[in-house]
């Protein structure tokens, strides 16, 4: 064998690779067996196009098997050229069709294209689901905090898909819902007493309203009994009650403390212009003598009296302890 007639069966396995690549025959003869008719030229087409032909081909036979004869093969393609997710929605319809639940293949594949799982939302339809909510805080009037942890069952509201709000929407309004019906208790013993009666009044509240669920059950899975909140709030309120009325005091007690200080001033400032005014009267005496205006005897009488007063106040202060004898 020459080297010719190697390079020519190689080059031959290397066209015949591509045909079938391009070409794919057993795909062809695995639709045409399973009654989904289709012709070769379109799967070279579908190559041609960028789509994956075992995806489409596959997708139909499931929905001839299931007997979904109004999906096309044009509606496939041109939902996997959109982005979506052909086997997911086609395996969404069969178990709709199964289920007898209403879907339509624009309504799948408008689902798909929004970024949900159609086909969970069908699994979840049939198969409701319970979504358990985190640990919600409520007071009732009498001011005792309650701890409530709910379960809620839901189904999915295969209408309200595209659009419609998700798990924390429910959650969010469910907590609402709780905590609004704990508060317009009197007592936390009505709620010990009756936990069903929350979840009577959240559901009555139609908080699947605008969701892609529908509310099936709420059931109050645990209530335990927290803090005093409205002791707490009392003791509080008396603390800072107290603190205030501190303050206040401190302020006051500054104040007279301010005050006490500026009459200790002003006293001081009295005595000085009194010493001031002491030691003004020799100068003043001295002058009057120089002046003729005050005479030797005038002083001499101003003296007596001086000596007359002090010995009356020294006779009418009282008398101490006698000194003992040595």
């Amino acid at each position: 064998m020459t080297i010719l007639t190697i390079a020519g069966i190689v080059l031959v396995l290397i066209l015949l690779i591509i045909f079938l690549y391009y070409v794919p025959f057993g795909l062809w003869l695995t639709a045409r067996v399973s009654g989904v008719r289709i012709s070769l030229i379109q799967l070279f087409l579908m190559r041609i196009r960028k789509v994956t032909p075992s995806i489409i081909v596959n997708a139909m036979i499931e929905a001839r098997k299931a007997g979904l004869s109004d999906i096309t093969r044009d509606d496939l393609e041109a939902h996997y050229l959109a982005g979506g997710h052909v086997v997911r929605v086609v395996h969404a319809l069969v178990s709709a069709a199964k289920a007898n639940i209403e879907l339509s293949f624009k309504t799948a594949t408008a689902i798909d294209l929004a970024g949900r799982d159609v086909f969970e939302a069908v699994q979840m339809s049939v198969n409701p689901k319970v979504i358990d909510s985190p640990v919600v805080s409520s007071v009732a009037k009498d001011g005792i905090q309650l701890l409530a942890k709910a379960r809620v069952t839901v189904r999915a509201n295969i209408r309200q898909l595209v659009g419609g709000a998700g798990e924390d929407t429910i959650l969010a309004r469910v907590g609402e819902g709780i905590v609004s019906s704990i508060g317009s208790c009197e007592t936390h013993k009505q709620v010990l007493e009756n936990p069903d009666s929350i979840s009577k009044l959240v559901l009555s509240k139609g908080l699947d309203a605008g969701t892609a669920f529908e509310i099936l059950s709420i059931d109050i899975a645990d209530v335990d009994v927290g803090k005093n909140i409205g002791a707490a709030l009392q003791t509080d309120q008396a603390e800072a009650d107290k603190n205030i009325a501190q303050a206040r005091a401190e302020e006051r007690r500054a104040m007279a403390i301010a005050l006490e200080q500026e009459m200790k001033a002003k006293a001081q400032e009295a005595r000085a212009l009194v010493i001031e005014a002491e030691a003004e009267v020799p100068r003043a005496m001295a002058e009057a003598f120089r002046n003729g205006n005050l005479g030797i005897m005038d002083y001499y009488r101003m003296k007596n009296i001086e000596a007359d007063t002090q010995m009356r106040e020294t006779i009418a202060k009282p008398q101490g302890k006698e000194q003992p004898k040595k």
